[in-house]
C-alpha cells in the first residue's frame, strides 16, 4: 500500500484533515494495515495520536447504493451505542463522498478472530469454549432483536409494512433478473417453484418488526480471544428493519455442522445442535417461534438465491468459474435443505 493509501481510495492527507475539524486526535496516520479491500469494501486499521482506528469505506469501484450502504451503517451502529448487542463502537462518521471519494466512517478496532478462518488457541483445544461460542451466536441475535427500534430513532431505517409479503416476490425476480447475463442458461436449481409456493401457502398471520442483521452466520462476527464470546457482530451491510426470525432462520441453515454450511472449518468443532441453539435464543426473546420453519425455509429460499447470483455472473465472465461452481453447489444444498423442512 502506498502511504498516502490513494490506491485503496483512502486519501490519508484528506482524511488527517478531515479528523483534525473533529478533534480526532493531531499528527500523521501510521501503522496503517489493509484489513479488507478489492472487490470487498474497504477496511484499514491506522493509528493517530495513540488511538487506534478502523475505517470501512466501500470499494474502489463503487457500486450504485455503496455510498448509502455505508451511511445506513454508520447510523445503524450509532443506534446500536449502549445497548447489549456486541458490535464496533462508532467513532465519527462522514456522508458526504467529497472527502476520500465515498462515504466512510470510523470505528473502534475490536480485539478478536474470524472464526470462519480457523480456531487459534485456546478455543481450538477447549470444547468448552467451542460450545460457548456456539451458544454466543444465538445470545447476539437475541439482543438485536430485543432493540427497539423505534426507540433508538430507528423507525424509518425500512420498511416494514408489507415486509413478510414481499419477500417471497422480491427474491423471484432477483433470479430472473439473472437471465440477463451473457451466457447464463437460466437457474437449474430443483425445487425453486416448489418451495416459494410452499412459502406463499405457510406465511405467518403474525409477525413483529425489529432489527435484523441480514446475513449472520460465523463469518461475520469476531470472537473474543479470552473466551467463547462475540466480541462484535460485523459487516452490517443488508442490515434492515424486518422479522429477526430471519437472523436465527440464517444461522440455523448455515450452521458449520451441516453439509456446505458457512465456516466449514469449524465442522468438527463442539457446537451446539440447532435444537440448542433455538432454546438459547428463545431464553433471550419473547418472539413467538411456532412458525421458526417458515423463516429456516425462507432463509434457504433468499440465500440460495443470492448465491446463484455469483454462479450467473462466472457464466458471463464476471467472476472465477471455481466460485461459481462452489456457490452453485451450495445453492442446491439450501434447496435441498428447504425440501427437506416442507415435507
Amino acid at each position: 500500500m502506498d502511504d498516502d493509501g490513494s490506491e485503496i481510495g483512502v486519501d490519508a492527507a484528506a482524511l488527517a484533515a478531515w479528523m483534525d475539524r473533529r478533534g480526532l486526535g493531531s499528527g500523521p496516520l501510521t501503522d496503517k494495515e489493509l484489513i479488507a479491500g478489492g472487490t470487498q469494501n474497504v477496511l484499514l486499521r491506522f493509528r493517530r495520536d495513540g488511538r487506534e482506528y478502523v475505517l470501512r469505506r466501500p470499494p474502489l469501484h463503487k457500486r450504485p447504493n455503496s455510498d448509502e450502504t455505508m451511511r445506513r451503517e454508520a447510523r445503524l451502529l450509532a443506534a446500536l451505542a449502549g445497548s447489549d448487542v456486541p458490535h464496533p463502537a462508532l467513532i465519527a462518521a462522514e456522508a458526504d463522498d467529497s472527502v476520500i471519494g465515498a462515504s466512510f466512517y470510523l470505528m473502534e478496532a475490536v480485539v478478536g478472530f474470524n472464526a470462519g478462518m480457523g480456531l487459534p488457541e485456546p478455543h481450538a483445544s477447549d470444547r468448552g469454549m467451542q460450545h460457548a461460542m456456539g451458544l454466543s451466536m444465538a445470545d447476539a441475535i437475541a439482543a438485536l432483536g430485543r432493540v427497539d427500534h423505534q426507540a433508538v430513532g430507528l423507525g424509518d431505517f425500512g420498511k416494514p409494512d408489507g415486509w413478510l409479503e414481499r419477500q417471497v416476490g422480491r427474491w423471484r425476480a432477483q433470479l430472473a433478473s439473472y437471465d440477463a447475463f451473457e451466457g447464463y442458461p437460466g437457474a437449474d436449481v430443483p425445487g425453486v417453484e416448489r418451495v416459494a409456493d410452499w412459502l406463499d401457502a405457510h406465511q405467518p398471520e403474525h409477525w413483529r418488526p425489529g432489527l435484523i442483521h441480514g446475513d449472520f452466520h460465523f463469518s461475520n462476527v469476531l470472537i473474543r480471544p479470552d473466551r467463547g464470546e462475540l466480541a462484535a457482530i460485523v459487516d452490517w451491510e443488508l442490515t434492515t428493519i424486518g422479522d429477526p426470525l430471519l437472523d436465527l432462520g440464517h444461522l440455523l441453515v448455515t450452521w458449520p455442522t451441516r453439509p456446505h454450511g458457512v465456516a466449514s472449518a469449524l465442522s468438527t468443532a463442539n457446537l451446539p445442535g440447532p435444537q440448542e441453539l433455538i432454546e438459547r435464543y428463545a431464553a433471550g426473546s419473547d418472539r413467538d417461534l411456532s412458525s421458526l420453519a417458515w423463516y429456516r425455509v425462507l432463509a434457504c429460499y433468499r440465500l440460495g438465491i443470492i448465491l446463484e447470483g455469483t454462479n450467473a455472473r462466472a457464466d458471463a465472465g464476471l467472476a472465477p468459474r471455481e466460485t461459481g461452481d462452489m456457490l452453485h453447489a451450495h445453492t442446491l444444498a439450501l434447496f435441498e435443505q428447504a425440501l427437506d423442512l416442507i415435507d
